[in-house]
């Protein structure tokens, strides 16, 4: 699993999308991607957090991805059972899996 943690250097939206863009271009053959974006500050997400989850959802509109997870759908239920149930065994391991953790997205080429 490949790790972008696009949230350390606290990037403008725009900065983090254009960077979010040109890893996963360079990804390609990565079978997953974990991307920190952080949770944000104002309690109810970021908004980096919430413009990579958009871009993550035209990605796969337009079958440049196979499917993502957001780190809080392993523990709230939010539609995503059939994706967990299919890539479980590429991200079970991961130190975040079983933490719902809302700061992340698992990413999946495969």
């Amino acid at each position: 699993m490949r790790e972008f943690d696009i949230h350390h250097s606290m990037p403008r939206v725009e900065d983090a999308i254009y960077n979010l863009e040109m890893f996963l271009k360079i990804s390609k053959t990565e079978k997953v991607i974990k991307i920190i974006h952080g949770y944000g500050s104002s309690g109810k997400g970021g908004k980096i957090r919430n413009a990579c989850r958009e871009v993550l959802e035209d990605l796969l509109l337009h079958h440049q991805i196979k499917a993502y997870i957001p780190g809080e759908a392993i523990s709230t239920p939010m539609g995503y059972d059939e994706a967990i149930r299919k890539y479980k065994p590429l991200i079970q391991n991961d130190s975040d899996f079983h933490k719902g953790n809302d700061g992340i997205t698992y990413v999946f080429n495969v």
